[in-house]
């Protein structure tokens, strides 16, 4: 029950925050911390929240764009990722909580955004709710999630060779951060809260591993099954994966295949 609640909600170790960082966030993260802060619209000066901020990634970009006259809070439900986020970045603001209960004051800040968090809030409207309740009036909400998971051929690959070799639930550890991916789907979440001129922008994207090793190693030690398979079980998937898996490999043993994500933006009325 322990493994399933974890991978529904996409909680790690401490330990497994470290290798988050190190690996997680240049194969699939950091390329994404500007669009999302474009579309926020954030400017030098500014006050901004990044909910379910992780090691920091995100919020790390918006203190470059806000300066030394703005200021970031960074969000989130696990105490491991901000410790990781504290030691990189000590300036910024590191708070821990739910997103269903922001302990902030209405019309706080004047943009709030929150990358590859949403699909794993237990309330999602209520979270999105809560971020537009302490935005300003017309300030702008942004919000990035992936794309459906047969868009990203990586990760479809993955999961069924977990699924073949694992089950059922280690399989759903690749298949969970993809539940919202159908457009329409996600638009729902946003009605009737408080925004305006909601839009869904479809970015093409690109994961890029080192090595079909460096890969699995990032999908397990860094992320929800990092207790959930034994050195023996890890030993078998490697194997498994460099035959399973190695039509992403290309000739100098980099893996990369395509990892779309869509970036919802809108205003708050």
């Amino acid at each position: 029950m322990a493994l399933v609640k974890s991978i529904e909600t996409g909680q790690v170790k401490r330990s497994a925050a470290d290798i988050y960082e190190e690996f997680f966030v240049p194969a699939l993260f950091l390329p994404w911390a500007m669009h999302v802060a474009e579309a926020a619209e954030v400017q030098s000066g500014q006050r901004v929240l990044d909910v379910a901020c992780g090691t920091g990634v995100l919020a790390r970009e918006l203190a470059t764009r806000v300066g030394p006259i703005g200021k970031v809070t960074g969000f989130d439900i696990n105490e491991g990722m901000l410790e990781v986020a504290r030691r990189k970045e000590p300036s910024i603001e590191w708070r821990q909580g739910e997103a269903e209960l922001l302990p902030f004051p209405d019309d706080n800040f004047d943009a709030v955004v929150s990358q590859f968090g949403l699909m794993f809030f237990a309330d999602r409207k209520q979270s999105i709710r809560e971020m537009v309740r302490v935005l300003k009036p017309g300030r702008h909400i942004a919000v990035a999630v992936w794309d459906k998971l047969e868009n990203t051929p990586g990760y479809a690959a993955a999961s069924m060779l977990l699924h073949r070799l694992f089950g059922a639930t280690i399989a759903e550890s690749l298949r969970s951060p993809y539940v919202l991916g159908d457009i329409s789907t996600l638009k729902d979440l946003f009605v009737d809260t408080g925004l305006s001129a909601v839009s869904v922008n479809t970015v093409d994207g690109v994961a890029k591993f080192s090595s079909i090793e460096d890969w699995m190693h990032t999908d397990v030690r860094g992320w929800t099954l990092a207790d959930a398979l034994d050195d023996d079980q890890y030993d078998l998937l490697l194997k498994e994966a460099k035959i399973a898996l190695e039509r992403f490999v290309l000739s100098d043993g980099r893996v990369e295949f395509a990892s779309p994500a869509h970036i919802v933006k809108a205003t708050k009325s």
